[in-house]
């Protein structure tokens, strides 16, 4: 009796055990390893991304870790979009000039003196209703947008002569990214672009091939290119933002709770990139001038938007582009 007993008693427990296994994936949020790749970058983005990957974990009670593959391990950024369109990775942080190729949405933030100030770029960033398009415009590709880091303003960089108003460019061979509105803006304000890789900018410099290039402070510090110009020209024509990509098979297999932790640790984490970005930005003025002896001057950008108008005539030949434009342009009045 005490065997049967026993035996049913066992096999009862048995069986509500493993009723309770059955039950936990269904009742439970699936668990996600993330694999995050990035090409090489400054440190302000790799602080940020790694407390991206600390705040989603806490806010998903470890449902959600991340793992990184950092410094362009997995490949340069155009690789590793391609990775995350197959799956290989389930993020990455690219910039919004690259995202052009995918989305011509994203061609709106190369336009050049697009945006008044920083404050007004962050009024952008910030809208809903202008970024959700924008980020969404890839789904059909594998993948979307979540969210956005700093990545400062490029200014125009020469030995010469500072630039101070369009005429200063006339003739001077400045190099450019591969990107058409780079190219045309150049071109406007009166100088010879010259599509160049960022590797080969030093030498190009030194040798006389290039007058200047345009950038943000990071290229005289880290890259060192103040060893061989002169004059930094805060004109700021673009202020082209970082994009924090997620696979949309990932996203959309992770529960309702999950993802809004995800998205909660991205707006988190750009709020520490933004406060390391700025001072990042003034520690590399303070060396650019002390460590390597080039000035820095402001420069008023009226001449240079009137230069440039024909840019954002064109862009109404492509009405998508041109109402996201639009409302940028809304949220400047807003805002001033």
């Amino acid at each position: 009796m005490f065997k049967v007993t026993h035996s049913v008693k066992a096999l009862g427990f048995t069986l509500l055990i493993s009723a309770a296994l059955c039950l936990t994936p269904a009742s439970a949020d699936e668990n996600f390893n993330l694999k995050l790749a990035y090409a090489q970058n400054s440190q302000p983005v790799k602080d940020a991304l790694a407390r991206f990957g600390e705040l989603v974990k806490e806010k998903t009670d470890g449902t959600v870790t991340v793992t990184y593959f950092p410094d362009s391990q997995l490949g340069g950024e155009s690789e590793l979009v391609e990775l995350l369109q197959t799956g290989a990775i389930d993020m990455t942080k690219v910039s919004g000039g690259l995202m052009g190729s995918f989305s011509p949405l994203y061609d709106v933030f190369s336009m050049p003196y697009l945006f008044e100030d920083v404050d007004h770029f962050y009024a952008v960033m910030n809208d809903n209703k202008i970024m959700d398009d924008i980020y969404q415009s890839t789904r059909e590709q594998g993948f979307v947008g979540v969210g956005w880091y700093d990545s400062g303003q490029r200014n125009f960089y020469t030995e010469d002569r500072p630039i101070e108003q369009p005429d200063d460019l006339k003739g001077m061979k400045i190099r450019v990214m591969q990107n058409q509105n780079a190219v045309d803006m150049i071109r406007l304000l009166g100088g010879a672009p010259v599509v160049m890789s960022q590797g080969e900018i030093y030498t190009a410099l030194q040798q006389g091939i290039l007058d200047g290039a345009e950038n943000n402070e990071f290229a005289l510090t880290t890259a060192r290119h103040g060893e061989v110009v002169n004059f930094y020209s805060l004109d700021g024509h673009t202020r082209v933002p970082d994009i924090i990509l997620i696979n949309s098979n990932t996203l959309s297999r992770m529960s309702d709770s999950q993802r809004q932790a995800l998205m909660a640790a991205v707006k988190e984490s750009t709020q520490l990139e933004i406060a390391q970005w700025d001072a990042a930005v003034a520690e590399a003025r303070r060396q650019i001038q002390e460590n390597f002896d080039v000035k820095i001057n402001d420069v008023d950008k009226s001449a240079f938007r009137e230069a440039v108008q024909p840019m954002y005539e064109g862009l109404k030949n492509k009405p998508e582009q041109y109402q996201i434009y639009q409302e940028i342009e809304n949220l400047r009045a807003a805002n001033h």
